[in-house]
């Protein structure tokens, strides 16, 4: 068994015994790292819909680590956790329904009224519902033909659906729809750093706030993953926090192939939103056939 199927085993329910998930568990608990990567700032990020943004890097609490008793145990890197996620994406049911719902609140219930959530119809048709709208659920105009976002890219749910599943590939794929985006910042046309900034939160909205289907949220797990330098920062409510290497922090659940905590997301619209709440923001994102009164 190598490293990838101890860890997917460490942490599917109901199959190791209790002794090997206590050791998987502090063997998956690493110490956080010191330094941290600057953040790039780009003329797309706006604050908005309670969330407040920020350019500076944030922390996902970290839980300590327990002490172990006996031999020394395996650390599993940031680069394995991403690559046995996408291995559980793969293989993850690919869901439907009528809207596409997304719901993003403060990780630690510090402002429930920062909740933010929108639901969205393959042809559009949007609702939301948040801070502006009182808490009630309001229909908005249809957003474009395109309701899908990769920040500077608007798709459609079929060009979504047809990404490649090859991570180089589907690197390739965003990088080239950027270099040929007719996007801008408030400082004029996009930068090759900007593009390159816009190609990695790409990334991220695949495996967090877009309707991917589980074969492209594989390979966009691999293809971060592919980025030198993702750090584990241990144990975290909702999974494992990981340091990604442009600063931005994720939280994954490599049993489920889930994202279900971040420092940024990118909204339906595309704009990208950093969160100034140390604790980050809590993800839920699936199909679903209700839609609120």
């Amino acid at each position: 068994m190598n490293d990838l199927q101890t860890l997917r085993a460490a942490l599917t329910p109901d199959e190791p015994s209790q002794d090997v998930v206590d050791r998987s568990r502090h063997q998956l608990q690493n110490r956080i790292r010191g330094g941290r990567v600057p953040r790039r700032r780009t003329g797309w990020l706006i604050a908005g819909a309670g969330l407040t943004a920020a350019a500076a890097a944030v922390a996902i609490a970290v839980m300590p680590a327990a002490p172990v008793d006996g031999p020394p145990v395996r650390t599993f890197s940031g680069q394995e956790i991403l690559l046995a996620a996408a291995t559980a994406a793969e293989r993850s049911p690919e869901g439907a329904g009528t809207y596409w719902h997304v719901k993003v609140a403060e990780a630690d219930g510090a402002a429930a009224s920062s909740e933010y959530e929108y639901w969205i119809k393959p042809d559009g048709q949007l609702w939301m519902r948040g801070a502006k709208t009182g808490g009630k659920v309001m229909p908005l105009k249809a957003s474009s033909a395109n309701p899908f976002s990769l920040v500077a890219v608007d798709l459609t749910l079929e060009q979504l659906r047809a990404l490649p599943t090859d991570p180089k590939a589907l690197k390739a794929w965003i990088a080239e729809a950027h270099e040929h985006s007719d996007a801008r910042t408030s400082a004029g046309e996009l930068t090759a750093s900007d593009r390159e900034q816009a190609s990695f939160q790409s990334l991220i909205s695949l495996v967090s706030t877009l309707p991917a289907t589980p074969e492209v949220r594989a390979a966009a797990f691999r293809a971060i993953a592919d980025h030198p330098g993702v750090e584990n920062l241990g144990t975290v409510p909702g999974g494992h926090g990981l340091l990604l290497p442009t600063g931005e922090r994720l939280v994954v659940d490599p049993a489920t192939g889930r994202v279900n905590g971040t420092s940024v997301f990118v909204t339906m619209d595309g704009a990208v939103y950093k969160v100034a709440n140390p604790a980050g923001v809590r993800i839920n994102a699936e199909w679903t056939d209700t839609l609120p009164a």
